[in-house]
């Protein structure tokens, strides 16, 4: 069973156990207390459907929105087998991952993005001055990347460049970061080897 449903089944049951014995003793009524319990013992099973609970006017950027964009980028075939966790970081983004997600994830698309210069230069295509938006799509007219690719990278684009001005990244992002990075990385650098 995985960890996280175990959690969720910890969670209920203590939850739940306590607010049906407070429910069972006549001197007990139900009140505030049985209903917290209660909704303590759902949350963790609408987690997976619900994406977050913000404020007005804050921004977040959530993992599910990056585990989706990782399963579109291995789809396309931009994922590179996972390798061996080096024990020291090989990117910068690596580094400071746990101190500062945005930074992380600022970091990993700086990357990509000299990834993709470097893989104009390889091939010889007028890349200089770019942003990455422009560069996607100079090398996906050059068939260098398929529509697929093209299409993941600039939606992962986005979703980094988010971080980039400011939004508000959850905290496992840079566990995310430290994870998925360097397999992007990986799959654009045997780009560049072709």
């Amino acid at each position: 069973m995985k960890e996280f449903k175990k959690i969720q089944i910890g969670i209920t049951l203590v939850a739940g156990s306590i607010a049906t014995a407070h429910i069972i003793w006549p001197n007990l009524s139900i009140d505030t207390i049985t209903l917290v319990l209660l909704i303590i013992a759902i949350i963790p099973w609408l987690a997976p459907v619900i994406k977050s609970f913000e404020l007005p006017g804050g921004y977040k950027i959530e993992l599910k929105e990056l585990e989706t964009a990782k399963d579109k980028v291995e789809k396309a075939g931009l994922l590179s087998k996972e390798a061996e966790s080096p024990s020291i970081p090989q990117f910068s983004f690596q580094m400071v991952a746990n101190e500062d997600p945005n930074l992380a994830l600022a970091g990993l698309r700086i990357e990509i993005e000299r990834r993709l210069n470097e893989i104009a230069e390889s091939r010889k295509i007028n890349a200089h001055k770019k942003g990455i938006s422009q560069l996607l799509d100079v090398l996906s007219n050059q068939n260098v990347l398929n529509n697929e690719e093209r299409s993941v990278l600039a939606d992962l684009s986005g979703l980094l460049n988010r971080a980039v001005h400011g939004a508000e990244v959850d905290n496992r992002a840079a566990q995310w970061a430290i994870e998925v990075g360097p397999r992007i990385l990986s799959a654009l650098d045997e780009k560049l080897m072709k």
